[in-house]
């Protein structure tokens, strides 16, 4: 089935448009190829161009290149995390393994920034984890105490220092965290494509229907066209599951955000004015809320079981309510009719919260399942995947292959009932917080 995405992205529509797109219309041979081009397959195909210069590099996707969850996200590159998914970090050992996976993702993404002077807004104003309700300061509390033990900067913030900082009296506890860093991601994906070096062949809107393997040729077709294969890279992340990768570990969640027009100089008066700055729920199903660089309110507050294909745009408006009331809890003084733009996008889960990044099978591999932690972990995946799929080790897959792996997920309808009711659960109590 072919991915349908709504063109309400704003991140998207603040990119120029993009020419001589390129769609497969023939069979095609070649040393490499990559399904999937968000921030992972993007990395891994600079990658083994880079490795490679005489070897011809196929990197293929159903849509747009950098128009799924790459270009979709609230643009928070995280060193840090509270809610994993549906779990909590209770272990320090466990917590530290992914820390350290989000340090290198951070430091993949900033060196290519630097080496390719790209301009994405990029600003290292840490993030707030924050509630309004007082009884979450214990769980902040707890979570410094892990921090403190991990040597990250942080520190709590009471209301008052909140409402200075955020322009908004809503949040009555936070922590701050002074490593995570938010960025535009759209830009940064785009400078990604436009940097593609010569040996590597993009094609687009081309959805792979079928694959298979025979001796050490991987066939893959798609509507018009076959490309035949030595090696074959799966970095379709939230889709990895619909093409049969890893499809007993890894599950699809809906997410929808909007954003607001920019702010008038009197609307941003009546907020204080404040600096760019990032809001993460302390509650699994809370809001997620920026305030950008131009002055937009960005919100994301919902997350269901959903057709990961395509989202009608009546089903978008729905949502976009949910989103207006999230704003206006915040911010009362602003008008109603300020979001500009809505969008769905997907992200890809696991039980517990790890990512797949592995050889399924000899010469096939597959990264992906971010669990929310895509710019920086999906960036670094895609370099280092690229890496193994050459046979080939590194400091940074030493530090990955630690983690814990993804663990088992009961079948089908049983997966869609227990996640349907856990985040059910989650939303009840997290009322407060949309």
């Amino acid at each position: 089935m072919e991915v349908t995405n709504d063109n309400g992205c704003s991140w998207l529509k603040d990119l120029p448009s993009r020419t001589n797109i390129k769609t497969l219309q023939s069979n095609e041979d070649c040393e490499w190829l990559i399904v999937g081009a968000g921030y992972t397959g993007l990395s891994a195909a600079r990658k083994l161009a880079q490795l490679y210069s005489d070897k011809k590099i196929i990197l293929i996707d159903a849509q747009l290149a950098g128009e799924g969850a790459s270009g979709r996200n609230s643009g928070y590159l995280v060193d840090t995390t509270l809610n994993d998914g549906f779990t909590s970090n209770k272990e320090l050992n466990n917590y530290k393994k992914k820390a350290d996976i989000y340090k290198l993702g951070i430091n993949v993404v900033k060196k290519f920034i630097n080496e390719h002077q790209v301009e994405c807004d990029w600003n290292e104003c840490g993030k707030y984890f924050a509630s309004s309700r007082l009884e979450d300061k214990k769980i902040l509390t707890n979570f410094s105490d892990t921090l403190i033990k991990l040597g990250f900067e942080h520190n709590l913030l009471s209301k008052d220092e909140l409402s200075k900082k955020l322009g908004t009296d809503f949040y009555n506890t936070a922590l701050h965290t002074k490593g995570g860093i938010l960025l535009h991601p759209g830009k940064l994906v785009r400078a990604m494509i436009d940097i593609l070096p010569k040996n590597v062949c993009l094609y687009e809107n081309s959805h792979l229907l079928t694959w298979n393997k025979t001796k050490d040729i991987i066939s893959c077709e798609f509507k018009n066209g076959k490309i035949n294969t030595k090696k074959i890279i799966f970095a379709t992340n939230g889709f990895l599951k619909s093409l049969g990768i890893k499809s007993n570990y890894n599950f699809p969640i809906t997410l929808t955000a909007s954003m607001t027009r920019t702010l008038t100089d009197d609307e941003f008066k009546s907020i204080g004015q404040p600096k760019e700055w990032g809001v993460l729920p302390v509650r699994p199903m809370g809001a997620t809320i920026r305030m950008t660089k131009d002055r937009r309110i960005l919100i994301r507050n919902t997350a269901e079981v959903n057709n990961p294909y395509k989202m009608s745009k009546s089903e978008l408006n729905k949502r976009s309510v949910n989103q207006k009331m999230g704003i206006k809890k915040r911010f009362p003084q602003l008008p109603d009719d300020i979001i500009k733009s809505s969008w769905s996008g997907i992200v890809s889960r696991t039980r517990n919260s790890s990512q797949i990044f592995e050889k399924i099978d000899q010469n096939v591999f597959a990264a992906g399942c971010y669990n929310g932690s895509g710019i920086g972990v999906g960036t670094l995946f895609g370099e280092q995947i690229a890496i193994k799929a050459c046979n080939e080790n590194s400091k940074e897959i030493e530090i990955i292959e630690k983690r814990n792996k993804p663990t088992w997920l009961p079948p089908q309808p049983f997966l869609n009932l227990g996640v349907k009711t856990r985040l059910i659960y989650e939303r009840l109590r997290a009322r407060s917080e949309i």
